[in-house]
């Protein structure tokens, strides 16, 4: 299959075009830079220039492909405008790649979050939110999935808060800038509230497979570690750079504060039942101990 992959430069989109590589697929990867589109090619991808806001890009490269892996997103959470904006791009973008599917049968695989639901690890099953700071991206996913009635095979593979590799990347990942910027690693509230986690390895993996067997309107849940106390994170991200571990107001966080003080743990139980994916890489908890001074 020849697939068109968006972010695939990132952590997590390198690892998903490297094992789209690796089980006999081509790649159509989306660049905004020359560095990006080097790094494509160093990958095996085809790279294409252009951005999520170049809709006639998008709509060139869909039908030039078999399937869209869609990842890229403008991580911008400095304020709520710049969230509201990054969701607003990425809400075009997909709406458009959907479009240009309907009647296709071909695959649209798209990226949410797990959703949180209070005194219980969310599932499959469970909706995604629809309000909050990114409450836009829920609303957007929704409507991709929608378009199975059309004659999409659109998929949704839900990440957990952190996905990382080599000690970097989500929710974890900003708890360790904010700890180097500050000198302090720090944490909202009691540090009780538990994150789901994924390695970007087992998380390529997973898109892969809803890629190929992912029936039309189906959720999956990139889950490996189903909930690691945020206080337990702090405390190695403390530990590998020296410094102390501390409660923190949950406004250091901005516009992420208040998700980050939210207890969110989250399952994959249906998704390794029904797809058949299984983890293999560490857990959070080891892969942080790859963190430097």
């Amino acid at each position: 299959m020849r697939v068109f992959v968006t972010g695939g430069t990132g952590l997590i989109g390198t690892a998903v075009v490297a094992e789209l590589l690796g089980n006999g697929h081509s790649v159509l990867a989306l660049v905004r830079s020359d560095a990006s589109a080097r790094a494509a090619e160093a990958a095996g991808a085809e790279p294409l220039r252009g951005g999520l806001a170049d809709l006639d890009v998008l709509r060139a490269a869909v039908a030039r492909t078999d399937g869209v892996v869609h990842l890229a997103f403008r991580n911008d959470f400095s304020s709520p405008e710049a969230v509201a904006a990054s969701v607003a791009e990425e809400t075009a973008a997909l709406t458009t790649l959907g479009e240009e599917l309907v009647g296709s049968d071909r695959p649209l695989v798209t990226v949410s979050g797990t959703p949180w639901v209070p005194g219980r690890a969310s599932t499959e099953a469970d909706p995604l939110p629809t309000d909050g700071p990114v409450g836009g991206r829920g609303r957007t996913v929704d409507a991709i999935l929608g378009l199975a009635a059309r004659g999409v095979r659109s998929t949704a593979v839900r990440l957990p808060r952190t996905v990382h590799h080599r000690g970097a990347g989500g929710f974890a990942g900003l708890l360790t800038e904010t700890a180097r910027r500050t000198g302090v690693s720090g944490y909202p509230g009691d540090g009780t509230q538990r994150w789901p986690a994924v390695h970007a390895l087992d998380a390529a993996a997973l898109f892969r497979l809803a890629l190929e067997r992912g029936p039309a309107g189906s959720a999956w849940h990139a889950v490996a570690d189903e909930g690691d106390r945020v206080r337990d994170i702090a405390e190695v991200i403390g530990r590998r750079l020296g410094l102390p571990v501390e409660s923190v107001p949950q406004e250091t966080y901005g516009p992420l504060g208040p998700i980050f003080a939210t207890d969110q743990p989250s399952s994959g139980a249906l998704t390794r039942q029904e797809l058949g994916w299984e983890p293999k890489q560490p857990g959070l908890l080891q892969d942080l101990e790859n963190i430097q001074p």
